[in-house]
């Protein structure tokens, strides 16, 4: 009960002042209350809002098919226990929606009215820290009772919840217990644990039995003159016939099947699906292929790079002194700051940089400094020891720095790090040790550090925000990562490296590129991404008419500029029966006179063409 009390006032002074005394609390609970009031959160709400049902529904629990199929006899065998006890047991979806609900009618009636029912989403964002949420946040168990929940709607519940992992380490789902708070059980956390676990080494199993039955199945529709490839449905290259393994190099690991296409060449000719016998899933597929057509407007992968390098590198000069940077970098273990602009891509420089270096065996971790709370940022980087603090983990965490040990560590928005940080990061660097919070023992490491931000971190250090010896320390090879304007011969290879990777249909009009080619790119690559999945939605009439609004009204009036194109590469000479992008070229125009009152000449300039172009128009169209 005093423990319940307490909790309780932390709650509430947190929830008023926002002072938070982190020690007495567990760190999951800690990070997760910080998180909810960042997000704002409503602490005095926390039933359920987004709720998905019939068609919608049921389309979600269908991408979770097989795992659900694997999980939910395990659930059953737990039925006894979970009545006895009071419970809920849930399965829920990466995406946080609950897609499994089983208990007894008085607590399934007690858990509708916070709204806590099948379908429902219940994530941190949606209401606050809870034992699903902050599972599927954090990635391990969490336990979290009474008003450890960050809104009272689910303070007088408990819940256990532990994340299931596939062969990769990829989530699959949660699986958790829930019960009112009266009813809760010391082994909640170890029960959902152990049923996690158990599934995980099902999932395991299932897999290799699946992989030998589509070898077995698909084997013989490859034996033939043509190339040809077994692919398992996670998109992986499990075997190649002859026809293939004679022109291609052998490469430790899996290729998936997108990089395979792009780095040899070949292009998909035929695709037959394979289905389990055992349990009528799909397995993968026998994929015939042949040399691919040479007519698209794309240009091919450039293949003749020195390094390993995980996405496109394109052909512009200044990329490629990048590139020949890196391969001069990766060869000594000397600190890197890499400067760039937000989107440019520094931690894909950052783990080529690794990959291509002595310990590209080790691991290779990635912080964005500027993602962790002032607060929580010294236990992230630095780990703790056992006991370190009421709610540290039983045998204390292994912090960034040691976790890199070997290998390389990756801290984006350096800048962003608190000065006391700083303070100790300098240590680090200077004598290669790290000693986590509460313990005395020092730990030796030895990993290469790449810094990066898109801050002017000399004007920090004049400033006095970022200390001028930690500065020098990191700033051992700076590297500039060029934006996107200034590389734009790139931008037809990164658009042919995105489409496919990610299977994306998007017309490439001749004139869709040139207009790529014309536009500064703020957001660099990352923008352009952002624009090609939009397009790959849109349907070719729409895109004329939706470009201002694609680059956010940077391109100007495109929609028209675009209409006096024919996209098509067709020439039209009817006077009267005009074709549909006439048609709207000729609503652009109408729509330009409208806007200048009037004026051609006005009316040409917010279209952006000449103004003989613009009278030639108005002829055309009898205006």
């Amino acid at each position: 009960m005093l423990n319940e009390t307490l909790s309780a006032s932390m709650w509430k002074r947190f929830v008023q002042e926002g002072v938070l005394d982190s020690t007495r609390m567990n760190k999951r609970i800690s990070e997760s209350w910080i998180r909810c009031k960042q997000a704002v959160v409503n602490p005095y709400s926390g039933t359920g809002r987004s709720v998905l049902s019939g068609k919608a529904f049921d389309s979600q629990k269908q991408k979770s098919r097989q795992w659900l199929e694997l999980t939910l006899p395990h659930v059953r065998k737990l039925t006894s226990f979970i009545e006895d006890t009071g419970m809920l047991a849930l399965l829920i979806d990466p995406e946080g929606y609950v897609l499994s609900m089983n208990g007894q009618s008085p607590v399934l009636q007690r858990a509708r009215e916070i709204n806590f029912v099948e379908g429902v989403r219940w994530t941190e964002e949606e209401v606050g820290t809870n034992a699903i949420g902050t599972a599927l946040y954090a990635g391990e168990p969490v336990m979290v009772i009474g008003t450890e929940h960050y809104s009272v709607a689910s303070h007088h519940w408990s819940c256990s919840a532990s994340p299931i992992r596939d062969e990769q380490g990829q989530l699959l789902g949660i699986v958790d217990l829930s019960c009112p708070i009266e009813r809760t059980h010391p082994y909640m956390l170890a029960i959902v644990s152990t049923l996690a676990y158990t599934v995980e080494q099902e999932w395991k199993r299932r897999r290799q039995q699946d992989e030998l039955e589509l070898i077995r199945t698909a084997w013989e529709q490859l034996e033939t003159v043509f190339p040809g490839v077994i692919v398992n449905e996670r998109q992986q290259i499990v075997l190649a016939n002859k026809a293939v393994r004679e022109k291609t190099a052998p490469s430790s690991g899996r290729w998936t099947y997108p990089d395979f296409l792009r780095e040899y060449g070949y292009a998909e000719r035929q695709r037959t699906p394979v289905y389990s016998r055992q349990h009528g899933g799909l397995l993968g597929y026998a994929i015939m292929l042949s040399e691919p057509s040479r007519r698209s407007l794309l240009p091919a992968s450039f293949s003749a790079q020195p390094i390993r390098f995980g996405g496109e590198t394109g052909v512009s000069s200044v990329f490629r002194q990048v590139l020949q940077q890196i391969e001069r970098i990766s060869r000594r273990s000397i600190n890197v700051f890499l400067k760039g602009e937000s989107g440019t891509g520094k931690e894909l420089v950052a783990r080529a940089i690794h990959d291509n270096s002595p310990c590209n065996n080790g691991p290779f971790i990635a912080v964005n400094c500027g993602a962790i709370p002032k607060e929580l940022i010294e236990s992230e980087l630095f780990g703790y020891a056992e006991g370190a603090f009421t709610g540290a983990r039983r045998h204390g965490y292994k912090g960034k720095l040691v976790q890199a040990n070997g290998g390389t560590l990756f801290l984006d928005e350096i800048g962003e790090i608190p000065p006391q940080m700083q303070v100790a990061l300098l240590r680090v660097l200077q004598e290669r040790k790290v000693t986590p919070i509460g313990s005395s023992a020092e730990i030796p490491v030895q990993l290469r550090i790449i810094s990066a931000t898109h801050r002017d971190m000399s004007q920090m250090v004049k400033e006095g925000t970022f200390r001028e010896d930690l500065f020098y320390r990191l700033h051992v090879y700076p590297l500039s990562i060029p934006p996107l304007r200034e590389r734009k011969e790139d931008i037809p290879h990164l658009v042919r490296y995105y489409c496919q990777k990610n299977n994306l249909d998007v017309p490439m009009f001749p004139e869709l590129i040139d207009q790529f080619m014309h536009y500064d790119w703020p957001g660099n690559v990352r923008e352009l991404f952002n624009v090609l999945e939009r397009l790959s939605v849109m349907t070719e009439e729409e895109i004329p008419l939706l470009l201002p609004e694609l680059f956010g009204g940077d391109f100007g009036l495109l929609a028209a500029t675009a209409a006096t194109t024919e996209w098509d590469g067709r020439s039209s000479s009817r006077e009267e029966s005009w074709s549909y992008r006439e048609q709207l070229e000729k609503q652009s125009i109408v729509q330009a006179l409208h806007k200048t009152n009037g004026s051609a000449s006005a009316a040409a300039k917010l279209l952006g063409i000449p103004r003989s172009t613009f009278y030639r128009k108005l002829q055309k169209y009898r205006l």
